[in-house]
């Protein structure tokens, strides 16, 4: 049966072909700015489904949803109720239908403890949206919530409506104090990579981030302000009292302990409800949920079911990798994004082959031969930040992990590697040890590359250089802990291509597969066989110093009809009878008549009370709003209010007046010069090896696609036998079709035989990011929405003049495109000229590169 987020998925798919529309256009244009890749495959259509069932479904609640989606049996059948054939029919006499059996489930607990069905019941009780976003792990899903809460945030700040339905505030919860610090990164996401420039202005300009930290009382945002983004635990902001610092206890000498607990969780608690247009964002929805929810309800959900009764909370987004509960998918989910898929996309790394099961070995045996084959295999492999491949060995008790160190280091001299490369870290490690672990794990100078773990490192930690997990002797089953171990090694880094590898002794495989398929719905055989599609290649910049492309182009300014108008601004202080008054009526109960029947006996008027504003302020105000001139504004606004204070109202009065004269404007053509860069360095990543610095990024790249699309400088350098005189700015370089790869090389063989005053030629087409090139231009669409544009080729001469060179199918045309590039044509005849070549199926380039030719050699013609 197909589930909801499958369904979802169909209608984002199709709304996207529609260029998104909906009753606020503006979420169009941030998503077409995402085009620039920055987030993953998963993020943006994750991004996506989220803004489709807020802006198209009107934000429903999972079980309206599932109503609009499945009728009937279906329903049932799609919320997990699987019932006997004697209950449905007992329902069904009994009248009321399907709405008797889903009153059961939210009403009596025998019926969903006889059909497990506690989760369910969760989701049907729950009086706001709650929707959950499935990523397997390494998909991003800390960057996932940043950009929800950044394209809220923009979408608030675009559409500034009273009473509007976008968010202005969000608590962001984490299930630890070591997740709590990974969300650290929501404050450092490149949001201008996520927000067009226009709105990431505003954005940035009004946002606050707050972190809560242990002794804080209170939490440090001012009481109904918006745009805060607040970062914490389950432990800091929930129900049951927590524990409190000495030095808060002895300011509150009147206070018992348990009074001073319920001071700091209700003072918290009051600044959060006090928040205006709230959502709610659970990292790791697990937590939420969780595998206890059959008998104890989360703590974090009863938290969100209190914020939601004393605010107005308008939905809240779980994330997590593990959407299953009990073998049956968590109905909530609304984007699923799984493991297979992640080792599929590149995202995680391919295990195929790599997981190791061992069986009638001993302990001994086992530690010794994990040992070997991991360096055996690994002992050479580094990162890009030049970490050493580690290995994680997990035991189910520290007197385990003491008796297995020795064997670990006897092996490791055996195989000549220094044995002070093994760290044991478990519960009574220092807290210099557990703080190296936690936070410092990355850290490329650090020496270990053995780790000896009890009840560490699983949920949360992130080795990037771990290559693989060993699960010695039985571990403890519960909270997936065998999965969260295991699972720690499949996070991919950038430019790897090794496997990952898992040992696991004979007792953790049975416990491991149930749980694979448990939290994730596919089990041991499925992540044993699936493959890597995608691989990552290094781009790096090989010409730096490239002069910009100087061009004219054209831009429309919006200026005033008439700028005396502005000088010769009249302001008239606003009459008595136009300030607001209101008039009170007095009733009084009628004694003649029957009970209940009012009387008016006399009315009052009065004046509003008006606040008010210092002079300078409301100057400065109408100044900025109609860009005049705050000195000659306050002057005329001291003629009518000498004692330097207005009121506010008479303030909006005098809006208005001024609003009047200056508001009338028109649109003007200019012809600007522009200087254009083909590469900016600062968008790139610095990279040192050897003292030798270089400027990279990184590109998934389907493994079909690349040895059609990509081409690099060491690979055309052995099939032609020399290097080129031209191209390769960046290298490799990976072109869209073959089209672009063929015309790129039969001009390389041309201008190899003659080179004339040819400077470069340089492919553009692949560089789409503002932040790494300005050679991209935008056009208008027939239905009046901006897109942006990045041309194919670039060939320059020396005496300055360029040529952009277009390689397209004819069904990949943009005429939008190719007319604004006809215009830049047009306003610089003698800079710039613009050719498209249109190649069939099937067609070959070089019957059509012949006006290239011409305009290269047209002077020897």
């Amino acid at each position: 049966m197909i589930n909801l987020y499958q369904k979802l998925k169909l209608d984002v798919a199709n709304w996207r072909q529609q260029d998104y529309p909906s009753s606020y256009p503006a979420i169009a244009t941030i998503f077409q700015h995402n085009q620039n890749d920055f987030l993953r495959k998963a993020q943006f259509e994750a991004l996506e489904t989220y803004w489709y069932l807020r802006l198209v479904k009107n934000t429903p609640n999972i079980f309206n949803l599932y109503k609009e989606y499945f009728q009937g049996k279906e329903l049932l059948k799609a919320l997990g109720i699987c019932l006997s054939e004697e209950d449905l029919t007992d329902l069904l006499l009994a009248g009321g239908g399907l709405d008797l059996i889903i009153d059961k489930v939210r009403t009596n607990d025998v019926f969903v403890k006889k059909y497990r069905l506690e989760a369910l019941r969760e989701t049907l009780t729950l009086s706001y949206p709650s929707y959950i976003l499935a990523l397997a792990m390494g998909a991003g899903k800390t960057i996932l919530i940043a950009s929800i809460i950044a394209t809220e945030f923009a979408m608030a700040l675009e559409y500034q409506e009273e009473d509007g339905i976008f968010i202005k505030n969000a608590l962001v919860f984490a299930p630890g104090k070591t997740i709590l610090g990974a969300l650290r990164e929501i404050s450092d996401t490149p949001y201008d990579k996520i927000l067009p420039p226009r709105f990431y202005k505003s954005f940035i300009t009004n946002v606050k981030f707050t972190y809560t930290r242990d002794g804080e009382k209170d939490i440090p945002v001012i009481r109904g302000s918006s745009f805060n983004v607040i970062v914490t635990n389950t432990e800091k902001i929930r129900l049951q009292k927590n524990s409190i610092p000495k030095s808060f206890l002895s300011g509150q000498l009147r206070l018992g302990i348990e009074e001073a607990k319920e001071l700091v969780a209700n003072l918290r608690l009051q600044t959060i409800t006090s928040l205006p247009h709230l959502a709610v964002f659970s990292d790791e929805a697990h937590h939420t949920y969780g595998q206890e929810l059959a008998s104890d309800l989360k703590r974090v959900r009863q938290t969100i079911n209190y914020i939601a009764e004393k605010t107005n909370l308008l939905a809240v987004v779980n994330t997590t990798g593990t959407p299953y509960y009990q073998r049956q998918l968590l109905r909530d989910v609304i984007y699923w994004y799984g493991l297979s898929q992640g080792i599929e996309d590149g995202i995680l790394k391919e295990v195929r082959g790599n997981i190791i099961a061992y069986s009638d070995v001993s302990d001994h045996d086992f530690i010794v031969d994990v040992v070997k084959d991991f360096f055996q295999e690994y002992k050479d492999v580094q990162i890009e930040s030049g970490e050493y491949a580690k290995l994680a060995i997990y035991f189910p008790q520290v007197d385990d992990l003491e008796k297995a160190k020795p064997i670990v280091e006897q092996t490791l001299i055996s195989l000549k590697i220094d044995p002070s490369v093994v760290l044991p870290v478990h519960n009574k490690s220092t807290d210099e040890i557990k703080d190296l672990f936690d936070n410092r794990i990355n850290d490329p100078k650090l020496p270990y590359r053995v780790f000896l773990l009890v009840n560490k490192g699983t949920e949360g930690w992130n080795c990037l250089s771990l290559f693989a997990t060993a699960l010695a002797r039985k571990l403890n089953s519960s909270n997936n802990f065998v999965l969260q171990a295991a699972s720690r090694c499949l996070r991919q880094v950038n430019g790897n291509t090794k496997k990952a590898k898992i040992y696991l002794s004979k007792d953790n495989v049975s416990i491991l597969d149930r749980q694979l398929q448990e939290t994730f719905g596919e089990g041991l055989d499925d992540l044993n066989r699936v493959s890597t599609d995608t691989v990552t290649v290094k781009v790096t910049l090989r010409k730096i110093e490239l002069p910009p492309l100087l061009i004219k182009k054209l831009i429309q300014k919006i200026v005033p009809e008439d700028l005396k108008a502005q000088e010769c601004l009249k302001i008239d202080k606003p009459g008595k009878e136009t300030v607001k008054s209101f008039e009170k009526t007095i009733y009084s109960m009628s004694k003649a008549q029957r009970k209940g029947v009012l009387v008016e006996v006399g009315t009052k008027k009065g004046a509003v009370t008006d606040r008010k504003i210092d002079l300078f302020q409301a100057a400065v105000v109408l100044a900025h709003a109609y860009r005049l001139d705050s000195l000659k504004t306050y002057k005329l606004l001291q003629n009518l209010y000498p004692d330097g204070e207005i009121g506010a109202f008479e303030l909006e009065l005098i809006r208005t007046q001024i609003e009047k004269q200056t508001m009338r404007y028109k649109v003007v053509n200019e012809t600007v010069e522009e200087a254009l860069a083909l590469i900016k360095q600062k968008g790139f990543e610095e990279e040192t090896v050897d003292g030798k610095t270089s400027y990279v990024t990184h590109i998934r790249v389907n493994k079909t696609s690349l040895k059609k699309y990509v081409l690099e400088l060491k690979d055309y350098k052995a099939k032609a036998g020399q290097l080129p005189l031209f191209g390769f700015h960046y290298d490799p370089y990976n072109f869209d079709s073959e089209y672009e790869r063929e015309f790129f090389e039969s001009m390389l063989i041309k201008l190899g035989e003659d080179p004339d005053n040819v400077e470069d030629i340089y492919y553009t087409g692949a560089i789409n990011d503002p932040a790494k090139t300005d050679l991209i231009f935008e056009y208008k669409d027939d239905k009046g929405d901006w897109h942006s544009y990045t041309p194919d080729f670039l060939i320059r001469k020396k005496d300055g003049r360029s040529l952009i060179v277009e390689v397209k199918a004819p069904k990949y045309r943009i005429k939008e495109a190719e007319k604004e590039m006809q215009e830049l044509e047009a306003i610089n005849p003698d800079k710039i000229k613009y050719e498209l070549l249109l190649l069939e199926e099937g067609e070959s380039v070089f019957g059509k590169v012949m006006p290239v030719f011409n305009w290269i050699y047209q002077h020897k013609k």
